[in-house]
This record gives C-alpha cells, sequence and structure tokens, in this order.
C-alpha cells in the first residue's frame, strides 16, 4: 500500500472511530459532523471524501461493525472441529451474541438502528479490506453443507431478525429470561427453521 493510499485509510478509520464513539456516547441525534471532525481533527471536507452525510457514516459503521463481529465468530468457527451446517450456524449465534452481551454499547448500536436492507449491504459491501464479506462466507457455508436449501436468503433472514430482537431483549432487559436461558429456545428454533427449508442432496 502506498504512502498516500495509507493515509486515506487511516483518516476514514479515524473518521470512523470518532464516529463510533460520538455516537455511542452521545446518540446520533445529538451529534454533529462538526463534532465528528473537530474531534477526529480533520477538516470537514475530509469528511465527505467519504460520506455523505452522518447517517451514511452511521450505515458504513453498522455494516463495519457487524462484518466484525461475524469476522471474530467466524474464526472461531474454522478454528472448532464443527461441520454440520446446522452446528456451524449455532456457532455462529452463540459467538455473536455472547460478544454482544460482553458489549451492550454496541448492540444498542447496531441494533437500533439495523434493518435487513442495511445487514444486507454489511454482508455484500465490505466497508475495508479487512472487513469478511460474510455473504461469500454463507453461500460456502450452504454450498458445502451436507443439505440443499430451498431459499437460504429466507432463511438467514428469519433467523437473523428471531435473533436479533429476541437476543436484544434478553440482553438488554432480560426479558422475557436471561440469554443463557434464552439460548436453548433460539437453538431449538434456529434448527427448525434450518429444517423448514432443507430439502436432501
Amino acid at each position: 500500500m502506498g504512502k498516500a493510499a495509507e493515509n486515506k485509510k487511516m483518516k476514514m478509520e479515524n473518521l470512523l472511530n470518532t464516529s463510533f464513539e460520538l455516537f455511542t456516547s452521545q446518540g446520533i441525534n445529538k451529534t454533529s459532523i462538526q463534532d465528528i471532525v473537530n474531534k477526529a481533527g480533520v477538516a470537514k471536507g475530509t469528511f465527505y471524501l467519504y460520506f455523505k452525510d452522518k447517517y451514511d457514516i452511521r450505515n458504513r459503521l453498522i455494516a463495519h461493525k457487524s462484518s466484525q463481529l461475524f469476522m471474530q465468530a467466524y474464526t472461531a468457527l474454522e478454528e472448532s472441529d464443527i461441520h454440520n451446517f446446522e452446528d456451524r450456524i449455532v456457532f455462529l449465534v452463540n459467538h455473536v451474541l455472547d460478544e454482544l452481551e460482553a458489549n451492550k454499547g454496541l448492540l444498542a448500536f447496531i441494533y437500533k438502528d439495523l434493518s435487513w436492507a442495511v445487514f444486507k449491504k454489511a454482508l455484500i459491501s465490505p466497508l475495508t479490506n479487512e472487513d469478511v464479506d460474510f455473504a461469500e462466507i454463507y453461500r460456502k457455508m450452504v454450498e458445502e453443507s451436507e443439505f440443499k436449501f430451498s431459499d437460504p436468503e429466507v432463511m438467514l433472514f428469519l433467523i437473523i431478525e428471531l435473533v436479533g430482537s429476541t437476543g436484544y431483549s434478553s440482553i438488554m432487559y432480560n426479558d422475557p429470561v436471561s440469554l443463557d436461558k434464552l439460548k436453548p429456545h433460539l437453538e431449538a428454533t434456529v434448527r427448525s427453521i434450518i429444517r423448514q427449508y432443507t430439502i436432501s442432496k
């Protein structure tokens, strides 16, 4: 990587990290672009080289942070000896939930503004070279599975919606139960969703 490209990458990462810090500490509505550039120590024009507005950086941050979560989970999965597709999805779900329980600020930030459209963008448009293309990983997992699936994207959508909403309530409010107590129910339901879309190879 040349010096100019490295400088550009550092400025973008600085803006991302600063925005995340401000969004999670004071909320997006109370954070202005001026606040971001002042704290990041860059000119306002530099912000607009990378992002359209604060909602653009928010959406891309959600994508970036989601990608980091999945990368950590997938790295742990690859280090395990789990080969069954259902078990692999359950492992990823549990790993992500554990990370979010350990970092409730991240969960509040990601979940509050997370939509399927934003999440899908995170899957297919990595923000930096370090971000994982989770869509590609998921496609690979589906292809390598011992089964075929009738509509793998809908299956993933349902799992994410289920895990996202129930996991959020459980982690943030212990409602209806704690995450530890919820996990067996979630696992059973995730497995049930996968089986609904499974067709034999």
